[in-house]
């Protein structure tokens, strides 16, 4: 039998300590250096256009007490980012989603930035135990608020990246029908491959389109028009359009017609669109019939029921 008051005695406990900690660190960065700086820190102003050329890393002095403190943080995240990283695992599958919704972040700054939900539902969970402690209506079982905000809030960072990569692809296999039919018109008038392929990235837009910029920058930058077009398909990893690239580039290796070849994948891009839509409209039907089953129906029988119910209650008919 735990003593009355418990709950606010470890709010109160909590937030004393945690202001006494900040207050004690804060102290610590003020405080001056004893001894000579280690030599990298002596030489790392010199060597930075080698060893550091975007100044990522913060070169504090020893009289800086903020910059010592900002880069002890930052050396702290950092570490705590990629331990919680490799704790993880999965980097392939967060590298490709992380690709195929064109965020501009690698696996482990997004590891970071799970790492950062996870430590704001801590954050909000502890609110929680604090406020519920002060009002006196916390439990045991409110000790589990902060590790399940923790964990709601690592699926939410990872269900936001899942749901950005689907909307990304739906939309490149919208575009891929468009993109190849013009592109074999491209061909049809006269144009190289290359050439086609550059007018698509200058006057197109969406998705696809900035994909196809890319890969003819890795042509203007020495790759070849292959090795570029399968660093495409790759990259994305979209089943409709490495089915285009790998005819596409079989048809470069053996000299076949490329708009003839172009026409017929976007033909069967059309009809893979249409399946598509077809299997969305029967799942729609199917949720439509949700309602219908488990609330307009019920309701309808309970109007058609309930005055017969009523009147023989009462002993009328």
């Amino acid at each position: 039998m735990m003593p009355a008051g418990w709950g606010t005695d470890i709010a109160l406990a909590l937030v004393l300590g945690g202001a006494l900690g900040i207050g004690i660190w804060s102290l610590l960065a003020l405080a001056p250096r004893w001894g000579a700086p280690t030599l990298a820190r002596r030489i790392a102003p010199y060597v930075r256009d080698v060893t550091d050329p975007r100044g990522a890393t913060l070169w504090s002095s020893p009289s800086d007490p903020a910059g010592a403190l900002v880069g002890g943080l930052r050396a702290l995240w950092q570490g705590a980012r990629e331990r919680f990283s490799s704790a993880l695992g999965g980097s392939d599958t967060i590298a490709r989603r992380l690709t195929q919704a064109g965020w501009a972040i690698d696996v482990p700054a997004f590891r970071g930035r799970q790492l950062a939900w996870a430590i704001g539902g801590i954050v909000l969970g502890g609110l929680v135990i604090v406020g519920l402690a002060l009002a006196g209506t916390l439990t045991v079982a409110g000790v589990l608020v902060p590790p399940v905000l923790a964990v709601i809030g690592l699926a939410l960072c990872d269900a936001h990246l899942t749901t950005a990569s689907r909307a990304r692809v739906a939309r490149i296999e919208d575009e891929l029908p468009t993109v190849l039919e013009f592109l074999a018109l491209c061909l049809s008038a006269g144009e190289s491959l290359l050439d086609s392929l550059r007018r698509i990235g200058s006057v197109g837009s969406g998705e696809l389109t900035l994909e196809v910029r890319t890969a003819v920058v890795a042509v203007s930058t020495g790759s070849s028009l292959s090795d570029a077009l399968g660093a495409l398909a790759h990259r994305l990893q979209v089943a409709a359009l490495t089915r285009a690239v790998d005819h596409l580039v079989a048809a470069i290796d053996r000299g076949a017609p490329l708009a003839l070849v172009l026409q017929a994948q976007a033909a069967d891009a059309r009809e893979e669109a249409k399946r598509g839509l077809i299997e969305r409209a029967g799942r729609k039907e199917i949720y439509m019939l949700i309602p219908l089953v488990f609330l307009i129906l019920p309701l309808s029988v309970l109007f058609a029921v309930f005055p017969g119910v009523f009147m023989l209650r009462l002993g009328v008919g």
